[in-house]
């Protein structure tokens, strides 16, 4: 007797790389193994972790989109249907959503799910797009959002009904991030990177991107070292503007303690030599670095945009500042360096946080209850 075949689920991407879309699908497609057979379509090339998703035992296909809207990106979509006979497409992100769309033509399968990761800075409201969304949507097709200021977006600057959109905050593996050895780790990492043992070290985790506004946590770094002058700030990530930003980090005469660490696979390491996390961002869905410092006990300095006030409290879980305001998130991080107490009172109450409403069960069992919703 044959057993039951599982559901299969179609993410569709732009890229598999280092970021938080792409970590919560390959999060999703793994731990949900057990009840969902998952495909990776990918709209811009497999990316970075794309061979590593292939040796893990998934179906990975290369959408091959060309710049321009390409059309024969959703033929393709439409062809990887029918080959995996896929049930669900789970598309991250807008565009991979809208290609998926018009990949079904005039037919209403497969249900879409749409997950909005974030959103663009600024966020402005497209007349086209809204009448796009109304003539692609299909009855079985759900949206989710990160959180709380995603899901406003979506029906404010995209025009979904508000009662299609429900939240599903990101959540991660805490314990992943909490290591019994983390005296031994960090004296291996300080060794690396060759930090002194009571060195004040800042961390920022993100591709180098616009949205991430790494000048203002460069230049907010610049406000520091002029009272802590043996502070260092660590950037892990790759992208685009790191060749600008290590040329801003020369100008301000600091790029001897502005270390840039590439792309880093060992972050719940990194984090154990981490005083304190930054991320300087012009907009933020609900990000999966602050996440991770907060599992990792790290109190946190970012700007109070997008969904970080849903993750950060001022004052009580970390401390907020307003976009590419560099003085003022200067300040912030200074404020923590020398206050321990503070910086503990963020770091046990950080973690209480990501316990309660941000874990990695949580987000599995909702989207699963959606995908379940969505097949019947």
């Amino acid at each position: 007797m044959s057993l039951p075949t599982k559901p299969v689920i179609g993410h569709v991407l732009h890229t598999l790389a280092y970021a938080g879309a792409e970590v919560l699908a390959i999060a999703l497609a793994k731990e949900l193994g057990d009840r969902y057979q998952s495909v990776f379509l990918c709209l811009d090339g497999l990316g970075s972790r794309g061979q590593e998703v292939a040796e893990l035992g998934f179906e990975v296909v290369d959408l091959q989109r060309q710049p321009g809207i390409d059309l024969k990106v959703s033929r393709r979509i439409d062809q990887a249907v029918k080959t995996h006979k896929i049930d669900l497409l789970h598309t991250h992100q807008y565009t991979p959503f809208f290609y998926s769309a018009v990949s079904r033509k005039l037919r209403s399968t497969p249900p879409i799910l749409l997950t909005e990761h974030g959103r663009h800075y600024p966020d402005q409201r497209k007349l086209k797009r809204v009448i796009a969304n109304k003539l692609l949507w299909r009855k079985h097709d759900q949206v989710t959002a990160v959180g709380r200021f995603v899901a406003e977006a979506l029906v404010q600057k995209e025009g979904f009904a508000q009662d299609v959109v429900k939240v599903i905050y990101n959540g991660i593996d805490p314990d992943a991030f909490m290591l019994s050895n983390r005296d031994q780790v960090r004296e291996k990492i300080q060794k690396e990177l060759g930090l002194n043992k009571d060195q004040p070290v800042i961390l920022q985790v993100a591709r180098f991107h616009p949205v991430k506004d790494h000048e203002t946590s460069i230049k907010a770094f610049s406000h520091v070292v002029k009272q802590l002058p043996d502070a260092v700030l660590l950037l892990a990530g790759d992208g685009g503007e790191q060749k600008q930003m290590q040329q801003l980090a020369k100008e301000l005469g600091i790029e001897k303690e502005v270390r840039f660490l590439g792309v880093r696979k060992d972050i719940a390491q990194l984090m154990t030599v981490a005083d304190v996390f930054v991320l300087s961002s012009l907009s933020e869905g609900i990000s999966v670095t602050l996440l991770e410092a907060m599992a990792s006990g790290v109190p946190i300095c970012t700007t109070d945009v997008g969904g970080n006030s849903e993750i950060v409290q001022h004052a009580v879980t970390g401390l907020l500042s307003p976009r590419q305001d560099a003085q003022g998130l200067g300040a912030n991080i200074v404020q923590q360096l020398i206050d321990l107490p503070l910086r503990q009172k963020f770091s046990d109450a950080g973690r209480r946080k990501l316990l309660s409403q941000f874990s990695q069960q949580q987000m599995h069992e909702n989207y699963s209850k959606r995908y379940d919703t969505m097949l019947k």
